[in-house]
């Protein structure tokens, strides 16, 4: 009778669980074994069976297309602790985007699931940097700023005055100097340097 090895079953327990796919996103290609951190011992309840893309992602904060984890929508109700880890920590990153945030209103972890989350999110705290405006007050989705001079906008052949109230920005999630929202009708991209919050 062949010996299995542990690692060898965790990875066929996690085939078997989540049907060969993505547990976070349903993909099928490129699967791989992902131990969610701090966790150290490598076995299913600390596993998730996640894709390339989706690994990606979660290890590189400039990577991270906020469009891709709506998926979350779904995978955030899995049964699994680690992908409700995995799940409730890349919320916590994008909540900048607005719609993640009601996600995070409705996730349940209990409390040891809730604290294994929270071990693992001041490493991605240190690594997103926030958007702040021309005064260093820190800006999020949502918020009304105030132009602060005259801005050209390229392509759209006008120019944003200076106090011009700018409602319901959203935040570049990859890159903190700049944010969107609209202005005569059109949407734009505006410097953080440029605004001061309302």
């Amino acid at each position: 009778m062949p010996i299995i090895s542990n690692e060898m079953s965790v990875d066929t327990e996690l085939q078997k669980r989540s049907n060969d796919a993505c547990e976070l996103c349903q993909s099928n290609n490129n699967l791989v074994v992902y131990q969610v951190p701090p966790k150290l011992i490598k076995n299913v309840e600390h596993c998730a069976l996640i894709c390339a893309v989706c690994l990606e992602q979660i290890n590189d904060t400039v990577k991270t297309d906020a469009n891709h984890w709506r998926c979350l929508n779904d995978s955030m109700w899995s049964e699994v602790s680690a992908v409700k880890v995995i799940a409730w920590r890349m919320l916590n990153r994008l909540k900048g985007e607005g719609w993640p945030q009601d996600l995070l209103d409705m996730i349940y972890l209990d409390d040891e699931t809730l604290n294994w989350a929270k071990s693992g999110l001041d490493e991605v705290k240190e690594v997103v940097a926030k958007h702040k405006d021309s005064n260093g007050v820190e800006l999020q989705a949502g918020d009304t700023v105030v132009l602060i001079k005259d801005l050209d906008v390229k392509g759209a052949n006008f120019t944003a005055k200076r106090g011009t109230a700018v409602r319901n920005i959203k935040l570049v999630h990859d890159n903190p100097e700049h944010i969107e929202g609209r202005v005569e009708g059109q949407s734009i991209v505006i410097l953080t340097q440029f605004v001061k919050k309302s």
